[in-house]
């Protein structure tokens, strides 16, 4: 990983654009945007259709090669939705594509790649059908969808599960469960004698958080120079 090498006046400045970029590019796309998001690279985020609502203090990255999109098309005189609960995060090339319903609970993390969507897309018979069959899909609170997976139309993920990497899910997975494959299946469950801490529960101070975000910043970015980092711009070395 590259060291950061701007001082840090710089990323305060960049990153305070990203704030009013999403703001001015991206809010008005959705029909709610809750307080305290953070946007990583907003104008590599895609919105189309709605209504399409994301919680309070999630955290939304994105990348040029790995757009972040979420998509609502629907077919005609009908509305689909997604709805996105507090504290989420999405990470690069997560795609969310909904026809009819896709609601994702509170702390949920979707890792770089995954896809969640509640149609096929083309009719099974009749290719040029635009959607196909559809139906609504539900992860519920604190589910981990892991690197390149797929949640197929009709599924619900119980509470605290885990869908490993790469995996197709087709069918409902209980909660508090790992499951994997293609298609997935459950390999073991979550030990219920071991507390499961949420993304919520580690937002639940955010002024606090801030501050400790803050503080790590000061401190390794204490010695960073604009000459240092124009260097490392033009001139990159062993160590940066």
């Amino acid at each position: 990983m590259l060291r950061d090498h701007r001082p840090l006046i710089l990323k305060r400045f960049d990153q305070n654009f990203q704030k009013w970029y999403a703001n001015r590019f991206l809010r008005p796309y959705f029909e709610r945007l809750g307080r305290g998001c953070i946007f990583m690279k907003p104008w590599h985020v895609e919105i189309f259709g709605g209504p399409i609502i994301l919680g309070d203090y999630a955290t939304v990255i994105a990348t040029p090669d790995r757009r972040i999109r979420l998509t609502v098309w629907s077919a005609l005189g009908k509305e689909g939705r997604i709805e996105i609960g507090n504290c989420c995060l999405l990470c690069p090339g997560v795609r969310i594509s909904a026809a009819t319903e896709i609601v994702i609970g509170e702390s949920c993390m979707l890792a770089q790649g995954s896809f969640v969507t509640d149609s096929d897309w083309h009719g099974v018979y009749d290719r040029g059908l635009p959607i196909g069959m559809t139906a609504p899909v539900h992860i519920e609170k604190n589910v981990w969808i892991g690197d390149s997976a797929i949640v197929c139309k009709g599924v619900r993920i119980g509470e605290n599960s885990i869908i490993g990497a790469g995996s197709v899910v087709v069918r409902d997975i209980p909660a508090n469960a790992v499951a994997a494959g293609n298609p997935a299946t459950v390999l073991k469950y979550l030990d219920a004698d071991k507390p499961v801490k949420t993304r919520a529960d580690w937002l639940a101070d955010p002024g606090a958080l801030a501050a400790q975000f803050e503080e790590i910043d000061r401190h390794f970015m204490k010695d960073n120079t604009w000459l240092g980092w124009f260097r490392s711009l033009i001139l990159p070395r062993k160590g940066d």
